[in-house]
């Protein structure tokens, strides 16, 4: 749960502390506003993954279930600065599928708050697996980082990829390889 309040005066400090006037026309409501912001962007702090991933319907579809190019937003945890990009989330029904939107929802879920791409990656696919009892499950995260794009060794369009696989994906090259034929058609 975001503290709006503590926001506000932490936003007040750091302007202070930036050598601002907090009390200039441009500068009186930020406090509000990021105060605000914040609530938005760490929204998924409140979320359970488990509440989008529990409306399931029975299937009899055994192959690769694949939602590829999800559109997230999130906060690096170490700068907090964004970082940004493309979530592909595939898992291997056992009997039972989740509507397509609820994949999204589960990367928004855990995208909405300070975070590692790593852990995120790992959150998805640990998710489905945990949630949905499929047979497998496989995430890829590609993202740019505003900390390496902005600040630091600003390399604008630089793109980092990881990669989780659970279940009969971990050891299945040949599962891999057509989840990346997928990506790719």
């Amino acid at each position: 749960m975001v503290d709006k309040q503590k926001v506000e005066q932490a936003v007040r400090l750091l302007l202070e502390g930036l050598g601002e006037d907090t009390e200039r026309e441009g500068l009186k409501e930020t406090p509000a506003r990021i105060a605000r912001m914040y609530e938005e962007l760490m929204a998924g702090m409140d979320e359970d993954a488990a509440v989008h991933l529990s409306k399931t319907f029975t299937s009899q579809n055994t192959g690769i279930v694949l939602e590829k190019d999800i559109t997230f937003y999130s906060m690096c945890e170490h700068h907090m600065l964004p970082f940004y990009g493309k979530a592909h989330v595939a898992y291997i029904p056992d009997g039972k599928v989740v509507g397509l939107s609820k994949l999204a929802r589960t990367v928004e879920v855990f995208a909405r708050r300070l975070q590692l791409q790593e852990q995120l990656t790992d959150q998805i696919a640990d998710a489905l697996m945990d949630e949905l009892g499929v047979k497998g499950a496989m995430v890829m995260v590609q993202a740019e980082h505003m900390c390496m794009t902005m600040r630091g060794i600003k390399k604008p369009g630089s793109q980092t990829v990881s990669i989780a696989t659970r279940g009969c994906f971990a050891d299945n090259e040949a599962l891999q390889n057509t989840f990346f034929q997928m990506l790719h058609s």
